[in-house]
C-alpha cells in the first residue's frame, strides 16, 4: 500500500522529470524513469530490512513533501555566513538544492581543476557522466539512492587533472532555508582525481533557517593511482531536517583518502560511507564524531572493503548521546580473497550522558585473505569514574571535570585536522553542541 511519502514523491516526479537538467538525453531519462519505478514498486525499507534495523522510517512514511520549485533556492543568504576560518578558495553553494551562482566563487580556478554544478555539466558534454548517472541500485536498502537517481536536479561535478596539486581547499555548501511548505530536494555529486592529483575538499551542510525539509545526497569519488584527497564533512543541518547521504569511494593503487566528519545537526540523519580499496597500496583514514541530543537520530554506516594487496585502513569514531538523542554506528571491514598484507583497524567508542540517550554500535569484520593485520572494537559506556576522581582530586569541580573529559573524548577524532584555524572552529562547534561547563571552554 502506498504511503503519503511515496505518493507525494510520485506526484512530484510526474512534474519534475520533464524539466530536470539533461531530460533531453535519452539514456539519462530512461535511467531516471527506471529507478523511479523501482522506488515506487518497493517503497521505503520496512522494519525487517537489516540495513534499517536501527532506523525507523514510520514517521517519514506519513509525511508528504512538495517538489522543489524555481523559487525555493532564491532566499536571501548572507555570503559572509558561509565563510569558514582558514578556508579561502573556490566555493560552490546550493540553497534548498538549487545552485546559487551569486554565493559561489568559481573565478580563478587553478589550471587542471573543473568545478561546476551538475546542471551545467549536463548542458555541455554529458557523456563522461554517463557511467555514474546510469548506475542501477538494486539492494533492499537502496530506496533513497533510487529516489536520488530518479530526481536529482543538481549537484557537484569536480575533476582534478592528473598531476595537479590544488593548494586552496574547495568548499561545497549545502544550505536549507524556509519555504512555503516542506520540500524535497536531491543532489548528485561526482568527484574524480587523476593520477598523482592532490585536493582538499570541505563539504558543509548548514542550516540557514529553521525548516523540516527532506534531502538526499549521493556522491561518487574516484581516485586514480597515487592521488590524494583530504576531505572534511561538517553536518549542521536544521534540527527538523531529514538528511540521507550516501558516499562511495574508489581508491586505485597507492591513492590515499583522509576523511574527517563532524555530525551535529538534523532531526533524522543517516550517512552511508562505503570505500572500495581496489588498488595495491591504497590507504584510507577516517575520523568522525556524532553527537545526537534532544530527539535527534544520527546514523553512520561505514563499509570498508579491501580488494587489493597491502592496502590499509584506519577508522576512529566517537559518539556522544545526550537527552533523548539516539546514535547508530555500523562499522564493517571486509578483506577479500587475495588482499594479502592488508592492515585494517576500526575503533568506535561512545558515551551516554543521559539515562534516556541511546547508542547502538555494530562492529563487523570479515577476512578471506592471509597475512592480514586487523583490529576491531566498539564500546558504549559512561565517563570513566577514575578519571573524574583524578581531576577532582586536583581541585577541579565535578561539572567542570565532566565537561573536560567529554570534550577531550570528542577532540581525539579531530586533532589530526591539519588546518589549525579550521580545527579550532570545529572545536568551537563541539563546545556549542556538548553540555560543556563554561569554565571548561
Amino acid at each position: 500500500m502506498a504511503t503519503p511519502f511515496v505518493e507525494a514523491m510520485a506526484e512530484g516526479a510526474a512534474q519534475a522529470l520533464p524539466s530536470l537538467p539533461g531530460a533531453q538525453l535519452t539514456w539519462l531519462d530512461a535511467a531516471r524513469r527506471e529507478q523511479l519505478q523501482a522506488f515506487l514498486s518497493e517503497g521505503l525499507p520496512g522494519p525487517r530490512s537489516e540495513a534499517f534495523k536501527y532506523t525507523s522510517l514510520r514517521a517519514l512514511e506519513r509525511r508528504a513533501f512538495a517538489p522543489i520549485d524555481a523559487d525555493a533556492g532564491e532566499h536571501a543568504v548572507d555570503a559572509q555566513a558561509l565563510a569558514l576560518p582558514g578556508v579561502e578558495g573556490p566555493r560552490l553553494v546550493f540553497v534548498n538544492g538549487a545552485f546559487r551562482a551569486d554565493l559561489s566563487q568559481l573565478d580563478g580556478l587553478p589550471e587542471g581543476v573543473t568545478l561546476e554544478p551538475l546542471s551545467q555539466a549536463l548542458a555541455g558534454d554529458a557523456e563522461p557522466l554517463r557511467f555514474f548517472l546510469t548506475r542501477h541500485w538494486q539492494a533492499p536498502g537502496d530506496a533513497f539512492a533510487r529516489l536520488n537517481a530518479a530526481l536529482a536536479s543538481d549537484g557537484v561535478v569536480l575533476r582534478v587533472a592528473a598531476g595537479t596539486q590544488v593548494a586552496a581547499p574547495v568548499h561545497v555548501v549545502h544550505m536549507g532555508t524556509t519555504a512555503a511548505s516542506d520540500v524535497a530536494w536531491h543532489g548528485r555529486h561526482i568527484i574524480e582525481l587523476g593520477e598523482g592529483a592532490r585536493l582538499s575538499l570541505i563539504e558543509q551542510h548548514a542550516a540557514g533557517e529553521a525548516h523540516s525539509h527532506f534531502a538526499t545526497q549521493v556522491t561518487d569519488a574516484v581516485l586514480r593511482e597515487g592521488a590524494q584527497l583530504d576531505w572534511l564533512m561538517v553536518q549542521e543541518a536544521a534540527s527538523g531536517a531529514t538528511l540521507l547521504r550516501r558516499t562511495g569511494l574508489r581508491l586505485d593503487a597507492r591513492s590515499r583518502v583522509t576523511l574527517h566528519a563532524l555530525e551535529l545537526g538534523g532531526g533524522l540523519v543517516r550517512h552511508e560511507l562505503g570505500a572500495d580499496l581496489v588498488g595495491d597500496g591504497a590507504q584510507l583514514e577516517t575520523r568522525g564524531v556524532f553527537i545526537p541530543r534532544a530527539r535527534q537520530h544520527q546514523e553512520t554506516r561505514l563499509d570498508i572493503r579491501h580488494q587489493a594487496k597491502s592496502t590499509a585502513s584506519d577508522a576512529l569514531w566517537r559518539g556522544v548521546a545526550d537527552q533523548r538523542g539516539r546514535g547508530v554506528f555500523h562499522g564493517a571491514i571486509t578483506v577479500d580473497e587475495g588482499a594479502d598484507g592488508t592492515d585494517a583497524a576500526l575503533s568506535n567508542k561512545n558515551l551516554l550522558l543521559s539515562p534516556h540517550a541511546e547508542i547502538d554500535t555494530q562492529p563487523v569484520l570479515e577476512i578471506y585473505a592471509d597475512e592480514v593485520t586487523a583490529a576491531h572494537g566498539a564500546t558504549v559506556g559512561q565517563l570513566d569514574e577514575r578519571s573524574l576522581f583524578y581531576l577532582r582530586s586536583r581541585g577541579i569541580g565535578y561539572t567542570q571535570a565532566r565537561s573536560l573529559l567529554t570534550l577531550a573524548f570528542c577532540r581525539a577524532a579531530l586533532d589530526s585536522v591539519a588546518n589549525e584555524a579550521l580545527r579550532e572552529h570545529l572545536n568551537g562547534r563541539l563546545v556549542a553542541q556538548l553540555p560543556i561547563d563554561a569554565d571548561a571552554r
